[in-house]
């Protein structure tokens, strides 16, 4: 069978991002043929060279089309557009598919999927990683009423004539079925973590990094991830120096990049060692890191769309066994709660998340229980290998 699958953004487990897309890539192309149509965004940012661009078996097709998480809103509309239609005109000239899988986001790209599925008239699957067009109007990011309007009849429309759809978290699915979606075509399929390469994370890897960043004997509180606008960074760093202030035993650390860097750095410079920016590291990497943390931080604004999110940071920090403290309102937080690996505190609010911190890291035998329950969770149900064999599935279905 022929998949032609249409993603924007591809990245590999060198680069530091989550690469969920690779490892389902790399189980469906050992019994199917691929074609990823793509651009090569994040060739620039992979920081190791260990794994080749794209799995075995994947062909890929490039389109040189500039994208960054620091452009604005014009400009990744532009890059957003220039995608689509290189995708639709490129994905009429493959070897016709026998079933395409649109991956948004951005939303654009899921609408070059359906275009190209009904040109050659082929079923098409649809992956939603992100809610669009909610998340960007919310953020601010589409400014008109009109356009507000016709991005969410566009969604709608992709929903009604993909064969499937795949949204990576509970809240995703319950939003698209409300909008009258058969639930029979709509399946979770979380974004999930790849436990082999959290089984790098060995006590000589922690060994190494703790010595290496000199927090031996240090608790650590970790934030790993894009320093991004949606993520509610100038909380976490206000609950960081709150704690440096009363702590001389804990350090926070910051791991990734983006747009808020400069207000981790001027952190990182008012208190030196107690707070620690650390750059993007590759995605094989990055659990030792959550290893050495006695807990993570999985945060984001207060806004009902981002409560539906499905964050990577969460899973490959349970992963490891390190529990995490959520601020959405809606998944996580249940989920957290019922399995007992974490703790929720409300989004926005600095004084709820030190004190729940400090509460947490005086209990060692509690941080340790949690991160079992998380390390158990992590290891039934969100093996992305046992994931890209349901996504295999669902494609393969769709495609009869």
């Amino acid at each position: 069978m022929h998949i032609a699958v249409f993603s924007q953004y591809h990245t590999s487990p060198d680069c530091p991002a989550t690469s969920r897309h690779y490892t389902l890539l790399a189980h469906i192309a050992k019994t199917h043929r691929v074609t990823l149509l793509t651009t090569p965004a994040w060739r620039s940012q992979q920081l190791t060279h260990e794994f080749p661009w794209v799995p075995a078996g994947v062909e890929i097709r490039e389109a040189n089309i500039p994208y960054d998480n620091k452009m604005g809103p014009a400009r990744r509309a532009l890059s957003f557009a220039q995608y689509a239609a290189w995708a639709v005109r490129e994905g009429l000239k493959i070897d016709k598919p026998d079933v395409i899988w649109g991956i948004s986001t951005p939303l654009t790209a899921a609408w070059a999927a359906a275009q190209v599925a009904r040109w050659r008239r082929v079923p098409w699957v649809f992956e939603v990683q992100d809610l669009w067009p909610s998340f960007p109007i919310a953020m601010g990011a589409v400014p008109t009423a009109l356009a507000r309007q016709q991005f969410f009849r566009l969604e709608k429309r992709l929903y009604q004539s993909a064969r499937h759809v795949l949204p990576l978290s509970p809240d995703m699915t319950r939003y698209v079925t409300d909008l009258g979606i058969d639930a029979g075509k709509v399946t979770t399929v979380l974004n999930g973590t790849d436990l082999d390469l959290a089984a790098r994370a060995t006590p000589e890897t922690v060994e190494h990094l703790r010595q290496k960043h000199d927090l031996a004997g240090k608790q650590v509180i970790l934030y790993a991830g894009t320093f991004g606008r949606a993520n509610d960074i100038p909380t976490l760093v206000a609950a960081a120096e709150a704690i440096a202030a009363t702590e001389t035993n804990t350090v926070w650390l910051f791991l990734g990049h983006g747009f808020h860097e400069p207000l981790i750095a001027a952190a990182a410079e008012r208190w030196p060692g107690r707070i620690q920016l650390v750059g993007g590291q590759a995605r094989h990497q990055v659990f030792g890191w959550f290893a050495l943390a006695a807990v993570s931080v999985v945060s984001f604004l207060d806004l009902p769309v981002l409560d539906s999110n499905s964050p990577a940071k969460l899973y490959d920090s349970l992963a490891v066994g390190t529990p995490v403290v959520v601020t959405n309102r809606g998944w996580t937080k249940a989920l957290v709660e019922q399995h007992g690996c974490g703790w929720y505190v409300p989004a926005g609010n600095t004084e709820a998340l030190t004190a729940q911190l400090g509460q947490a890291l005086m209990q060692p035998e509690l941080l340790m229980q949690a991160g079992q329950r998380g390390k158990y969770l992590a290891q039934k149900s969100f093996d992305r290998q046992q994931l890209a064999a349901v996504v295999q599935q669902i494609l393969e279905k769709a495609a009869q």
